[in-house]
């Protein structure tokens, strides 16, 4: 582009140094005068990009957080506990000093209680049932921290008598679930009185016959 202007310049200068008339040498150097301060410009911003390298921005690195996955929670297992029971609720009675009730991580289910113990001096302990012998109420659950143990209460969802804490199916409606015979259960049953009836009619009179050989009279 420079060049172009410089070319254009000189050739418009010798048409001014032919020029006769005042009116075109005015025109012609008017011409000139804007040539020239255009090729001032362009040579102006030929320097300032030769001189001044486009920069480009280095992309700046974004740091990639890292996870760090927490160790699972090993737990000693709380397997010997007492209880007791009324009409209304079940009372478990979990020997363990030194708990926090703030580090416990309690669960309560209708069918199920599960009671964590997080850093009992430096240990994690576990008490859970996962299958109670009847229903609770869970929201009316509650447990309650003495300085040697822990009670944790149950209400019952309905006022019946627990044989056991744990859940035990009924092996007679566990073979009728099963499609076996309901009676089987029953005929096992009197299978075994039957032998013991026998066991002791056998000892009766192996005690008499040894009695009457000895010749003793057997008082009836």
């Amino acid at each position: 582009m420079a060049d172009d202007f410089m070319l254009d310049l000189a050739e418009l200068r010798n048409i001014r140094d032919t020029a006769k008339r005042p009116r075109v040498v005015s025109l012609i150097s008017s011409e000139i005068r804007k040539l020239e301060k255009l090729t001032e410009e362009a040579g102006s911003t030929v320097t300032s990009q030769t001189q001044t390298p486009t920069l480009t921005p280095t992309p700046t690195p974004i740091p990639t957080a890292k996870m760090v996955s927490n160790p699972a929670v090993n737990y000693l297992t709380l397997g010997s506990f007492s209880w007791e029971q009324d009409n209304d609720k079940v009372k478990i009675y979990v020997s363990l000093e030194g708990v926090d009730q703030e580090k416990m991580e309690i669960v309560f289910k209708p069918m199920s209680v599960d009671v964590k113990f997080h850093d009992v001096q430096g240990k994690n302990y576990r008490c859970a049932i996962p299958k109670l012998n009847k229903e609770i109420v869970p929201e009316k659950c509650k447990v309650v921290v003495k300085p040697t143990r822990v009670i944790i209460t149950l209400p019952k969802a309905s006022k019946a008598n627990w044989l056991d804490l744990h859940f035990k199916e009924d092996k007679l409606k566990q073979n009728v679930d099963k499609g076996g015979d309901p009676m089987a259960g029953i005929m096992d049953l009197m299978k075994v009185k039957f032998a013991l009836l026998w066991f002791l009619f056998i000892s009766f009179l192996l005690c008499f016959f040894l009695f009457e050989g000895s010749g003793g009279t057997l008082i009836g």
